[in-house]
């Protein structure tokens, strides 16, 4: 994490303009094409909801935009930013989730897979307090969408961008996904958020160009399901034991 040297930051005015808005976000919604990437994950057998979590966590990493934060006037960089979305528990009410993103694909999908699996009777609606290197994520896979708003805070303004996806439809031979993108205006711009639907729509055309089988990487063993769930137990039994010292 830095902070951004606002005496030489190019969009200094956009910054100390739109900042004080009482309404600073805004939102863009477009269809993206996720026939092929569907049909990719469909193949391999994963889950849709983590994979495309992965994919819009991935491309908010690769725009140093989408890791700005405001902190008391000031803008700082993560270096990473992770997925923070909502879960269903098993009493039929949803939860946040703050995931740790993973580079790899196959290892992202089938930890948090496995992480959620021991987390999934807790009911959480409060984020970390102080915590800001998050993307807030979220999906409505009842509707195909054509607008949507976000809660936020206002007091202070929170920075942290909103990622959104409605339920996907045919139109001809395509498989089309309604995704949505808010963000801080004082932070990000049109181009950015246009940036980010571009890189996100080449990688749904070609998803082995930044997803490498695991047998290429001769990793099969480590994206058992199994492994992680057996790893977070042990870890989980540790924890406990640790506060029954106390």
């Amino acid at each position: 994490m830095k902070e951004i040297d606002l005496n030489t930051f190019p969009r200094k005015a956009h910054f100390e303009y739109f900042k004080d808005l009482s309404y600073p976000h805004f939102n863009v919604c477009a269809n993206v094409d996720i026939t092929k990437f569907y049909h990719f994950i469909k193949q391999r057998n994963k889950p849709f909801f983590l994979s495309f979590v992965y994919v819009a966590t991935k491309i908010a990493n690769d725009i140093p935009e989408f890791r700005y934060r405001i902190r008391d006037d000031k803008i700082i960089e993560h270096d990473i930013v992770n997925p923070s979305f909502t879960i269903m528990t098993s009493k039929d009410v949803f939860s946040f989730y703050n995931a740790e993103f993973i580079d790899e694909f196959y290892r992202f999908v089938e930890f948090t897979i496995a992480n959620i699996e021991l987390h999934k009777d807790e009911v959480k609606i409060e984020d970390e307090p102080g915590t800001d290197d998050t993307l807030y994520i979220t999906s409505l896979p009842w509707i195909s969408f054509t607008s949507v708003t976000h809660p936020i805070e206002m007091n202070p303004v929170d920075s942290v961008p909103r990622i959104t996806w409605g339920k996907y439809f045919k139109e001809g031979d395509k498989l089309l996904l309604p995704l949505s993108v808010q963000g801080h205006h004082a932070l990000i711009d049109g181009v950015h958020v246009g940036r980010y639907f571009e890189k996100m729509q080449d990688f749904l055309n070609d998803p082995l160009k930044y997803i490498p089988n695991p047998k290429q990487e001769n990793k099969e063993d480590e994206y058992d399901t199994r492994i992680f769930r057996n790893d977070l137990n042990n870890r989980y039994r540790k924890q406990t034991n640790q506060f029954k010292n106390y």
